[in-house]
């Protein structure tokens, strides 16, 4: 494990919201990082599939943490904004959300997210992010 991953999965294991949704990060590169939540009956929406909610919030962490890999080692971002388009219902086992930086930036990071529903090993693209991230002082 590198020092970056090292220090996002540190953060990570502090986000009390990510332990509540089950999340776990699935693997950190340069770049990107995955993180899967399953979706949980506390998760579900009224019509028994994932509510928008987790998908932002696992999209929106994923994002974030892939613009962390492109920060100085004493920097931390914070979300400025996010948008999300929701295309399908997230219905299976578990949401895995890919977060990618787009364009990297001392003062802004360009970043999307997309979160697929996987149920019985197939995966259907769910939503879509993209926002963008302020490298704050750690």
């Amino acid at each position: 494990m590198t020092a970056v991953e090292d220090k996002i999965r540190l953060s990570f294991g502090k986000q009390n919201m990510m332990q509540t949704l089950g999340a776990e990060i699935e693997s950190v590169s340069d770049g990107e990082v995955v993180i899967t939540a399953p979706i949980l009956p506390g998760s579900r929406q009224q019509h028994g599939v994932a509510h928008a909610a987790l998908s932002f919030a696992i999209g929106d962490t994923a994002a974030g943490y892939a613009a962390l890999t492109k920060m100085p080692e004493d920097s931390e971002v914070m979300t400025a904004e996010m948008k999300i388009n929701l295309l399908a219902p997230g219905d299976g086992d578990l949401l895995r959300a890919t977060g990618k930086v787009i364009k990297p930036g001392r003062r802004l990071v360009i970043v999307t997210a997309e979160v697929h529903a996987v149920k019985n090993g197939q995966e259907k693209l769910t939503a879509i992010l993209q926002g963008t991230m302020v490298p704050v002082k750690a």
